[in-house]
């Protein structure tokens, strides 16, 4: 059979050109469109589930260590005179300088005053010490100092005027209270707030006792001598500044081991005036420690002597001291409330050692580093004396050896 052919007229192929032609212009523009409405939409990120920042409490810690009084007896500072005509009393401090120095704030009695040698090194009863015991305490890392003591006087107002230009001179590492050379610098050194580790406090230092040897009229401010009303005062200047003020308290009976009715009302009025921890000296023994007014304030009624050539008892009851640690804690809250607590408290004794012969090596030493030929029965007389400082407060933790 023969195939047919089919054809197209030219008018109807240009119409079918020119459909072919729409089509192609059509999809094109529709291609085109879409293209255009991707690229025009906006693409949004997926929004961030935005967190609620919680507030939590800020926590700060302060670790304070403290010993008690260096009374420098003549024996000690020729002990300690070199060739050159100075003085080097570190090696009597070596075996507690490794504990010492690990503290934030590092506290000791300076019975005697440093008055230098240019008045005149002096005994019993006047008393007069070179600056180089100063140095000795720094050098171990003691950076609160008291000075209001019954010795203040001793030298008179020169005494003072030494005094207080020595420790002027370590004022931006040491922070000292109890002498001033002037009313105002008085008053501006009991108002100071001072710092650390983001704790705020003060530090006052007072004395009940000056062996008769009042300051000149006009001139009280050369020894800070104890009144409620001047404490009170003084107390109430810092005590919505500082977090925790510290009151050293030169009081009590010489060579007693109990604490005596004053002492008791003393810290008592201080606990209530706002006062959290209060340091002893003067009995140049040791006394119970103790938490009073439902635990606001920790006491150490007498931390004894922490250097000093006193006379030998049968118990060296003036040659044994105490060393005491604390912990002060500050919680900020998450309503910005702040509490303070006085923590951890440790104790351990020393002994001062030295030597019946001319060189007599004084050196003091921790209670656990002695042993009979250093010190005959030590272990005897460390349960005694444990036993005191324990009277009030058994809960009391033995060991000082460092910050844990």
């Amino acid at each position: 059979m023969r195939k047919r052919k089919v054809r197209v007229k030219k008018g109807g192929r240009r119409l079918l050109i020119v459909l072919l032609c729409l089509v192609v212009i059509a999809i094109i523009a529709l291609d085109y469109s879409n293209f255009s409405f991707k690229k025009e939409e906006k693409i949004t990120p997926k929004e961030e589930k935005k967190e609620e920042v919680k507030k939590e409490p800020k926590y700060y810690e302060a670790h304070l260590f403290m010993v008690g009084d260096a009374l420098i007896h003549s024996d000690v500072y020729q002990d300690a005179k070199q060739a050159d005509g100075t003085y080097d009393f570190k090696p009597m401090l070596e075996l507690i300088k490794p504990i010492s120095s690990q503290y934030d704030l590092v506290y000791y009695n300076q019975e005697t005053i440093l008055g230098g040698t240019e008045l005149g090194l002096s005994n019993y009863p006047r008393f007069n010490s070179p600056y180089e015991v100063g140095d000795a305490f720094i050098d171990a890392g003691f950076n609160m100092v008291s000075l209001a003591t019954n010795h203040t006087m001793d030298k008179n107002e020169a005494g003072v005027i030494n005094s207080v230009n020595y420790w002027s001179q370590h004022k931006d590492n040491v922070v000292y209270s109890g002498q001033w050379t002037s009313f105002e610098s008085r008053e501006a050194e009991t108002s100071q707030i001072y710092e650390k580790n983001g704790i705020k406090y003060a530090f006052l230092s007072y004395t009940t006792w000056t062996n008769g040897l009042e300051t000149p009229r006009g001139k009280e401010y050369l020894n800070n001598v104890y009144s409620d009303e001047k404490a009170a005062e003084d107390i109430a200047k810092v005590r919505d500044k500082a977090d925790v003020v510290i009151v050293a308290m030169h009081w009590g009976n010489e060579y007693s081991l109990g604490v005596s009715s004053d002492q008791a009302r003393i810290a008592q009025f201080l606990s209530e005036q706002g006062v959290q921890i209060i340091i002893g000296a003067h009995p140049h023994v040791v006394e119970p420690v103790e938490y009073i007014n439902d635990g606001k304030t920790f006491v150490i009624y007498s931390l004894g002597n922490f250097i000093s050539d006193q006379a030998k008892d049968m118990d060296f009851a003036k040659l044994t001291g105490l060393m005491m640690s604390l912990d002060i804690k500050k919680v900020v809250d998450i309503d910005d409330s702040v509490t303070i607590t006085i923590e951890n408290p440790k104790a351990e004794l020393i002994f001062t050692k030295s030597n019946n012969s001319r060189k007599r090596d004084f050196k003091v030493y921790p209670y656990p580093q002695l042993n009979n030929d250093l010190l005959p029965g030590y272990e005897r007389l460390y349960e005694k004396y444990k036993g005191i400082v324990n009277q009030r407060y058994p809960e009391l933790q033995w060991g000082v050896t460092g910050v844990a």
